[in-house]
């Protein structure tokens, strides 16, 4: 503590970052200041709420970078947390991306449909509400305006150039201004000017008609019909076209909530909702948060942004370069209005989910404590054993904590002692091995032991603690019927079946704790079994033994690659070519006879 001390004596009084570390060195937190020395002292003086405490408890050790201005902390800030991860930051991790109209920015270019917005001097609009609504776009886009529409450049011209869509640049010259004409009139439509497309449309067909031009004239006004289907959809929210991203947030229990409301030509198109505990202040955290969404999305920003008043929309603007506002009054303050209370109304709805399904789950952990004549099952242990016909036996146990799975106490078993397929004995071994290991490192023993099986594994794990370990531990069974379903339970001297209701929740707690020990189970026991069979495979080959079965291994990394691989590629790794031969038609002969036995 006395080091921190003299470090936060020295703190600068210029703007910055800080990066927080625990007692091992690494980086738990970093954070941005306007004011270094005001910023971190904060965190060692007056009161915190409970999640900022848990962070403060944890602090070792901090450095900080000093910058010039804000603006360079709140960029340097995103990509700090983008570098380190650390546990205590807001992570944006948003695995739903929205769909955008790209113009490619290439000789000839191209108007096509993307999830991903990159830094490549493309042209990009959006986002829309779902892919449908982007491919309406573009298919409008691509009968009025004709682009190259081939993604690689055939040798001979397609239909889209017989249809009229197409200039033809695979057999054609075009003239680079052309393109650039296509292309400002698309980007002119997509920001907004489809109502000054259509009126000049429609003055062509009144043209086309008065000529006596029916069949252009009724093309014409196709055109215009599809403009007007396609971008008249949705309900104009505001009076004008700008694009505009509404923001909202709002704080409760240690848990802010995030909403974005994207208005894309004055229509509300989509929505998006962020959750995730914090740990700082509320402006702070928020603001990396929109530095990250926007890290991503510079080459596609809207138009407008409006923001909440806790907000700092001047840092915003200047790196973004586009207009931020914190409105105070009329139809722009509504809609961050409507913001924040859709994010407060989530973070309530989170909350009461949270709070039935833990109270059922935990009042499930005492029913069942209590069904059984035992106390409250806080810490259970549970065991599954999986082999076919006896190869490469294997056991896991999973542990479940006040009702809930806790994956860092999983643990795996290869089988030592047995051979062939011997459930009991199985059995036996592991819950020796496991609770003969927890008496010598001290370390706590459950409150229930839950055995996938009948009763002979009961009595096989009974007999194990209590005759060799002296132990006695409470240890129940989960028999399934014959559709592999759990059927009942099982309990006492000797195992008698537990009358339980198959619609309670103590049933469903034991459900999805024998669903999760056999799932762990049954996915090591591949593990095990193809590393085997693998090795068994050129095991059969002379010429090769383990040091050479490694190596192939370690080089191709599965048997198809071996199977795929030149004689040359073989001979990289030291393997002669007779031998390379020799492997390659061994693997692709055993390979024509598993397709024919699939």
């Amino acid at each position: 503590m006395s080091k921190l001390k003299d470090k936060l004596a020295v703190l600068p009084d210029k703007p910055g970052c800080y990066l927080m570390k625990n007692a091992k060195g690494e980086i738990i937190y970093v954070g941005k200041a306007k004011v270094l020395k005001n910023r971190v002292r904060s965190y060692f003086t007056g009161s915190h709420d409970g999640k900022t405490q848990l962070l403060v408890s944890e602090i070792a050790d901090f450095e900080y970078i000093v910058v010039s201005s804000a603006i360079e902390a709140l960029i340097l800030e995103c990509n700090l947390i983008k570098e380190h991860d650390p546990r205590y930051n807001v992570m944006l991790k948003d695995d739903k991306t929205y769909p955008y109209l790209k113009i490619t920015n290439e000789p000839q270019p191209r108007l096509e449909i993307t999830r991903k917005v990159l830094k490549d001097k493309a042209r990009y609009f959006g986002p829309y509400a779902n892919a449908g609504a982007a491919a309406d776009v573009k298919k409008l886009l691509d009968r009025l305006y004709p682009l190259r529409k081939c993604k690689t450049m055939p040798k001979q011209v397609c239909l889209y150039y017989h249809l009229g869509q197409c200039l033809a640049p695979c057999v054609n010259e075009i003239d680079p201004a052309e393109n650039q004409r296509i292309v400002d009139e698309i980007c002119k439509f997509l920001d907004g000017g489809h109502e000054e497309v259509k009126q000049e449309l429609t003055q062509k067909m009144m043209q086309a008609a008065e000529q006596m031009e029916f069949e252009r004239a009724k093309e014409l006004r196709d055109q215009i019909r599809n403009i007007e289907a396609v971008m008249e959809k949705q309900k104009v929210t505001f009076t004008d076209t700008v694009d505009r991203d509404i923001i909202g947030f709002a704080v409760e229990k240690g848990w802010m909530c995030v909403q974005v409301f994207y208005m894309r030509q004055g229509k509300m198109i989509e929505r998006q909702t962020t959750s995730f505990p914090y740990y700082g202040d509320e402006t702070e955290d928020f603001m990396s948060f929109l530095t990250q969404f926007y890290y991503e999305k510079q080459q596609a920003l809207p138009k407008e942004i409006l923001l909440p008043e806790q907000s700092e929309p001047e840092l915003l603007a200047e790196w973004l370069g586009v207009k931020v506002l914190t409105p105070k009054r009329g139809k722009k303050y509504e809609l961050v209005q409507m913001a924040v209370e859709n994010a407060r109304i989530a973070l309530e709805e989170k909350f009461a989910l949270m709070s039935k399904d833990d109270a059922r789950t935990v009042q499930a952990v005492h029913n069942l404590g209590h069904l059984l004549g035992i106390k409250t099952p806080v810490r259970i242990e549970a065991f599954d054993n999986s082999n076919i016909q006896g190869t490469e036996p294997v056991s896991a146990m999973v542990v479940f904590t006040n009702g809930r799975p806790d994956k860092k106490e999983y643990r795996k078993y290869k089988i030592q002692t047995v051979q062939g397929p011997d459930d009991y004995g199985s059995m036996r071994e592991v819950i020796r091995r496991r609770y003969t290991r927890l008496l010598r490192e001290n370390q706590p023993l459950p409150d229930l032991i839950v055995i996938d099986g009948g009763k002979g594994q009961i009595s096989a794990a009974v007999d194990i603690l209590e005759n060799e370990l002296g132990l006695y531990i409470p240890v129940c069974g989960l028999a399934k019927d014959d559709k592999h379903k759990t059927a009942e339970l099982l309990f006492g001297d000797p195992p008698q079946a537990i009358p339980l209701r198959h619609d309670s929740y103590e049933f469903y707690l034991l459900q999805r704790i024998q669903d999760e020990v056999h799932r762990f189970a049954i996915s090591f026991h591949r593990q095990a079994r193809s590393k085997t069979m693998l090795s068994s495979q050129l095991d059969e080959i002379p010429g090769i033994g383990e040091k050479r079965r490694k190596l192939l291994f370690q080089h191709f990394g599965s048997l198809a690659k071996m199977r795929e691989a030149t004689v040359e590629q073989y001979r990289q790794i030291g393997i002669g070519d007779k031998l390379a031969r020799e492997i390659i038609a061994f693997l692709r002969q055993n390979g024509k006879e598993s397709e024919k036995m699939n």
